[in-house]
């Protein structure tokens, strides 16, 4: 006799389709994902056994799950922020709603296309120059920790003022430039490196770095490479390469919420 299949059971599976989809996403090519199939495996067996109603096996596996649960978010931490990360941005940044507009009444600064277009500007100047660059675009997570262990700016964003922080005889070329709220507001700031092992190998540490703070924030991570002048754009743990100028301007205006 067939079950009815109704609209719940259709809606049900389609979340737990996305949910999967978007744990696939953030887990493939690091470490994790070899752990995530063991235990993806583990639980379908303890559901095969279940079934078979072979209770000491089954008994001993659902205390195994129970505490791995608490097991999984200690070791894959870095994926759980990851993972509602996502989730979360997704949902702000199509609605286009900021939580910063709301809480805070301070009036915005004038930028906008602007502010796009030096630092647009600058990119295109440093790829011809072959000057290593980083630059961080805040978007809805705070950055001010990543700041915090670099050197404060608080400057206007300016193309001019960008070669000059990433120019290689400058004490504060090394790392990353922050912008916060169409500011500079801090330069020579470490980011963290993806453990992704994945990746290709002419991506240096530049790269790493600027797919590392992708992944740990919501923030767009502009990477011009010294070896070979190419424009990047990191976000959400990807890496967008080999950019012309009006490529990362197209994806600065509508990546990014000025």
């Amino acid at each position: 006799m067939l079950v009815p299949v109704t609209v719940l059971d259709i809606i049900d599976i389609v979340l737990v389709a996305l949910i999967l989809f978007q744990l696939y996403r953030i887990i493939k090519g690091t470490s994790a994902f070899s752990i995530f199939i063991v235990v993806f495996l583990l639980y379908l067996f303890w559901l095969i056994v279940k079934a078979l109603n072979m209770q000491l096996v089954s008994s001993l596996l659902g205390q195994v799950m129970g505490v791995g649960v608490i097991a999984l978010i200690v070791v894959f931490q870095q994926e759980v922020r990851r993972f509602l990360l996502v989730i979360g941005n997704r949902y702000i940044q199509n609605t286009r709603f900021s939580l910063k507009k709301l809480f805070f009444s301070a009036p915005e600064l004038p930028g906008g296309i602007g502010v796009v277009e030096e630092i647009v500007k600058a990119a295109e100047s440093m790829a011809q120059k072959k000057i290593g660059a980083l630059i961080v675009i805040e978007r809805q997570s705070r950055l001010g920790l990543y700041a915090d262990a670099g050197e404060m700016i608080r400057a206007k964003i300016s193309a001019e003022l960008l070669e000059t922080i990433f120019f290689k005889n400058t004490p504060l070329h090394d790392g990353a430039v922050i912008i916060e709220d169409n500011l500079i507001i801090a330069a020579r700031c470490p980011l963290p490196v993806t453990d992704q092992l994945v990746l290709s190998p002419h991506l240096g540490m530049r790269h790493r770095a600027a797919i590392g703070m992708s992944e740990q924030t919501d923030a767009l991570v502009v990477v011009i490479s010294e070896e070979t002048g190419r424009i990047s754009v990191a976000d959400s743990g990807e890496i967008r390469e080999n950019l012309t100028p009006n490529d990362l301007r197209n994806i600065l205006l509508m990546e990014k919420v000025w």
